[in-house]
């Protein structure tokens, strides 16, 4: 038997990416439509409603759009848009979130893949909130950096061909404070007020490194780095795409942290530094695996039945 899965957006960056994991796939039927039909609403619903799986890779409006569109109740949605991340008739995409994530999503059939900032701050901060490390009054403060990838083709255009003194450094960005991915982050660690947190893109392509800053002295429990990777070991003992790194020397010596070392892959890796006074939790992605394609895939692998690591990289 083939699942036969559409991907409404299949021209832009996410949509493109999973096309390309998902085409040598024997159990998958990908439906395509032509470019120039891209707009045709009725193709569009034709393929929406013929799909057994449907991926939403689109801006938010037409997101809601393609939705409107699905007349059959049998069709199965991930959406990559942030339109449906704080909607409570949505699952949200991250298995690993708790126990129970993972039945959730397989036994819904609207699912919404995270924000990849978000990905790396909740995954980071879930298990200290559960754990009541941190209240869930605590003011979270984050900053990201990604590749230029996660901007679309127009951004992937400007940093490939223009010029090294404009595009060539970091650029923090979102600096009025209201990312969107703010609403997500919130929405789910369901804290009391939004994460502090500022974006940037940097001069690479893929990967991204998401930081996490936190006292001591705002900790509800004496805890120091060994403690907290224990913690996290054992919140994320069974998952396979989630990596907890116990010793960080070699990234202490070298005084670097090296953003792109998860890329192409859909892993995750959480590492902890500290001081006397403070801590910083980093968790390393690809922004364009874990934090979008490779989230989506792994979704899709749970709602259809399938293995859940089928056709998705684990970093060793």
């Amino acid at each position: 038997m083939k699942f036969k899965v559409f991907v409404d957006g299949q021209h832009g960056t996410t949509g493109l990416k999973i096309h390309e994991m998902l085409e040598n796939r024997d159990e998958i039927e990908l439906l395509t439509i032509d470019e120039k039909d891209k707009k045709n609403t009725e193709k569009r619903k034709e393929l929406l409603n013929s799909a057994d799986l449907v991926f939403l890779c689109l801006p938010d409006d037409a997101a809601i759009e393609s939705v409107s569109l699905i007349t059959n109740e049998n069709v199965k949605v991930i959406d990559a848009s942030t339109a449906h991340r704080t909607n409570k008739e949505w699952t949200y995409g991250i298995p690993e979130l708790t126990i129970k994530q993972r039945d959730k999503i397989k036994n819904s059939k609207r699912v919404c893949v995270p924000g990849c900032h978000a990905s790396g701050l909740i995954m980071a901060m879930k298990p200290l909130i559960k754990e009541k490390v941190l209240n869930k009054s605590h003011k979270i403060i984050c900053h990201s950096i990604t590749g230029y990838s996660g901007g679309g083709s127009s951004m992937i255009s400007e940093y490939e061909n223009g010029e090294f003194e404009v595009f060539g450094a970091q650029r923090p960005y979102a600096l009025a404070l209201n990312h969107k991915h703010l609403p997500e982050m919130k929405y789910i660690l369901k804290l009391k007020n939004a994460p502090l947190f500022t974006p940037s893109v940097g001069n690479f392509k893929q990967g991204m490194l998401v930081m996490s800053y936190l006292t001591k002295k705002g900790l509800n429990k004496k805890l120091n780095k060994d403690k907290i990777i224990k913690l996290y070991k054992e919140y994320y003992k069974d998952e396979l795409f989630i990596k907890i790194i116990e010793n960080n020397d070699e990234y202490l010596e070298s005084g670097f942290l090296n953003p792109m070392r998860c890329n192409n892959t859909n892993s995750l890796e959480i590492s902890v530094y500290e001081n006397q006074t403070d801590l910083v939790v980093i968790s390393r992605l690809d922004n364009l695996g874990k934090g979008a394609s490779g989230a989506a895939v792994q979704c899709m692998n749970i709602m259809l039945g399938l293995e859940e690591r089928k056709g998705l990289e684990i970093k060793i």
